[in-house]
């Protein structure tokens, strides 16, 4: 089996197109971008995507923005970052790990969940502060769906 391992950069800017694919507003990754962690995603020695982590508690890991590239998904590298993602955090100690999503992103609801995530709460009309209105599957990007899951080895 392939394997899937983290490695941090400085280099961030250069992966704006990335980042793009999971939040749709640059101007939103901006006001983030320069915060946390930042690492570039590999499939043994192959670049497939990166993930930024802030840290909005104590012993608290957010995922902030998550992307691999889509010839890469739907092969259940996703679970598998986020594995190794729980992984490296619970060893530096970190106890809970969030992520939150659109509630418009049907696809992205269920994979946090099959990942071991659960509803945390919602940050209602979140989505509203984005200078255009998005929509997926039908449905207007409004709110931010926050889920958890424990960091346990």
């Amino acid at each position: 089996m392939s394997h899937i391992h983290l490695v941090e950069t400085n280099d961030r800017r250069r992966f704006m197109a990335y980042l793009l694919l999971a939040d749709e507003s640059e101007a939103i990754i901006e006001s983030y971008i320069d915060d946390g962690l930042f690492y570039t995603i590999y499939l043994d020695d192959v670049h497939i995507g990166v993930c930024l982590f802030v840290f909005p508690e104590e012993h608290t890991v957010e995922i902030k923005n998550i992307a691999i590239q889509e010839a890469y998904q739907g092969r259940g590298l996703g679970n598998r970052v986020i594995l190794a993602a729980c992984s490296l955090f619970h060893k530096k100690g970190y106890k809970e790990m969030l992520v939150g999503t659109s509630n418009s992103s049907i696809e992205n609801l269920a994979f946090y969940q099959k990942a071991g995530f659960r509803f945390h709460e919602i940050h209602h009309d979140f989505f509203l502060k984005y200078s255009e209105p998005f929509y997926e599957n039908g449905i207007r990007g409004m709110d931010m769906i926050y889920f958890s899951r424990p960091l346990t080895p």
